[in-house]
């Protein structure tokens, strides 16, 4: 059997019957022609999973690295990382080369290959908006495809790989990053941040720096206090139903989506339910971040599951709306 409480950044105790890790597409490519047909867990950096102490007859551990410039032209950069790579090095790698582009995706936990598979976000950008193109393996039958943006089928926080789940293992994502660099500062936090600094008019740098230190007080340290980042998604609703709430809850923060709905800040509405900082048995919803819930340590994932489900069912009550939880609940 397999600890796997280092393998999940909530540090939940979970065990395996085999623990594989994958360095190349070659050794997927050997796994597939001698499976048997024990279920698959893919974990790459472990940041989005909720293990519930669940039987997992195998994990399969992500760690193909490497990361090239592929072509560039007047229009753009193509940069390829391998699945295995850590998303945040791989972000400031760019920044390094002079390439920006994911600088607003500073920080965020997880592997290159885990982030088209949720689709990951943050100030204004979707992994999605840069994404080229992904190679990913069948492991029922070892063929490796591509996968062009539209063939990935994103939406908020979602792809067509979240619904085969351990079908497709992402090995490779390719990433086009514009000449013509535009800033995303508008989130006010960015905005506050910079304006500190005294920085009117930021480097893709600065900003990332700006995020950086943003994320380090808001959120956890999962080296220190366990958790999975945002723990839920932020509610997409139209319009009609967000002025119904504005009518009730001025105060209610909402942002306006490219197909005429709104997001509104599922912290928020936690906070407004009296969560923010509280704990069932050592499994609580962060005190500086309501969206968050953490391991004050010796948490289970059924205590950390049943904590969430209450809060669910809080702002349900409260403002009729559902909250879907982000990590892979296993």
């Amino acid at each position: 059997m397999f600890d796997l409480t280092a393998l999940n950044t909530f540090a939940l105790p979970a065990t395996a019957q085999r623990l594989l890790r994958l360095q190349s597409c070659a050794d997927a490519q050997a796994f597939v022609a001698r499976r048997g047909r024990e279920a698959a867990l893919i974990v790459g950096g472990g940041s989005n999973l909720l293990l519930t102490g669940a039987a997992i007859e195998l994990v399969l551990k992500v760690e193909i690295r490497g990361r090239r410039k592929v072509s560039e032209d007047a229009a753009a950069v193509i940069v390829e990382a391998g699945a295995g790579e850590n998303w945040h090095d791989f972000v400031r790698w760019t920044l390094t080369q002079g390439w920006p582009g994911l600088e607003n995706l500073s920080l965020i936990p997880g592997t290159v290959g885990a982030a088209p598979i949720q689709n990951i976000g943050a100030y204004g950008l979707e992994v999605s908006e840069r994404i080229e193109a992904l190679d990913a393996m069948d492991l029922g039958t070892g063929e490796l495809r591509q996968f062009d943006a539209a063939a990935c089928r994103f939406s908020y926080r979602d792809s067509v790989f979240k619904h085969a789940p351990g079908r497709w293992l992402v090995t490779a994502v390719r990433f086009r990053l514009p000449r013509r660099w535009q800033p995303l500062t508008h989130y006010g936090d960015i905005e506050r941040e910079l304006g500190a600094q005294g920085i009117a008019a930021p480097t893709p740098r600065q900003i990332s720096d700006a995020i950086i230190a943003i994320r380090r007080r808001k959120l956890p340290d999962p080296a220190v206090l366990g958790s999975a980042g945002s723990f839920f998604k932020n509610p997409v609703v139209d319009q009609a139903a967000c002025a119904g709430l504005l009518a009730r809850y001025p105060a209610l923060p909402h942002y306006p989506q490219a197909d005429g709905r709104e997001k509104l800040a599922a912290g928020w509405l936690i906070e407004q339910c009296g969560w923010r900082g509280q704990r069932r048995g050592a499994a609580g919803c962060y005190d500086k971040q309501a969206l968050v819930l953490v391991n004050h340590g010796g948490a289970t994932g059924a205590e950390v599951l049943a904590l969430a489900d209450a809060i669910r069912a809080d702002v349900r009550a409260k403002f009729d709306l559902e909250l879907e939880i982000e990590p892979v609940v296993v």
